[in-house]
């Protein structure tokens, strides 16, 4: 049995629960899918009140780590391609309607050692090997962005063997490798189209365009994808919802 007591500098108790059940969920005790034990339950294990529990279940509810489903219980959230469009995919028509993307177009797939940029990113060694896939992914049929993804080939070993690459990967990640991403960190430029991409685009050369630089990271903060999308914004933008 856990008890948890408020020490000095560890922050408030529902904060040390909240931790708790994050490191049960890294250490893969409670999986993507999963129904917690009851509010109750936990607050008899952890030697604290249920309103503890319930405030550390709010916050990571908030934090989409948890679902709750009126008279079934609470969840430890899972992917799926919906939801990873809600949450990680921005572009919006300009009506503010978010139609998700239809295709995706394999431009080359590479299994590689990985660059000293690639490295210090994704905080791997210098001699490890990574999983690069540049796509082209389109919208209402017309193509709107260029990708470049790298991963880790340690974490998402075997990645591409059996040729599909789904548009929505978080979802595979998760399933396939129990790599759950958590959160990401984007930084978005103005860059000018290049010659291959305004191919790839049908734009022309010059003609500007939106990149979204992400590194995503897994629950317990590893940096497990570095993503670059070029897109086009002429017919949408980037939506971003502050609370």
């Amino acid at each position: 049995m856990h008890s948890v007591r408020a020490t000095p500098g560890e922050g408030p108790l529902f904060a040390q629960v909240q931790a708790l059940i994050i490191q049960r969920m890294v250490d893969g005790i409670w999986t993507p899918g999963e129904r917690l034990p009851s509010e109750f339950a936990l607050a008899e294990e952890f030697n604290v009140s249920q309103g503890t529990v319930r405030k550390a279940f709010d916050a990571l509810v908030h934090e989409n780590l948890l679902i709750r489903h009126q008279g079934r219980g609470t969840f430890i959230a899972a992917h799926s391609a919906k939801r990873e469009l809600y949450r990680f995919f921005h572009l919006v028509s300009k009506d503010g309607v978010t139609p998700p993307p239809q295709t995706s177009r394999l431009i080359s797939f590479e299994r590689r050692k990985c660059s000293a940029e690639e490295s210090r990113r994704l905080k791997i060694s210098k001699s490890a090997h990574v999983v690069n896939i540049q796509r082209v992914r389109s919208m209402n049929k017309a193509p709107v962005i260029i990708e470049n993804i790298v991963v880790p080939d340690a974490l998402i070993t075997g990645l591409g063997e059996d040729n599909e690459i789904p548009n929505e990967l978080y979802q595979l990640y998760e399933q396939s490798y129990g790599v759950t991403i958590h959160k990401a960190i984007e930084h978005l430029h103005a860059r000018a189209t290049t010659r291959s991409e305004a191919c790839h685009l049908s734009l022309i050369e010059g003609a500007p365009l939106l990149e979204i630089d992400r590194l995503a990271f897994t629950l317990d903060g590893t940096p497990v994808e570095w993503r670059v999308s070029r897109c086009d914004t002429s017919a949408h933008s980037y939506l971003s919802e502050l609370f």
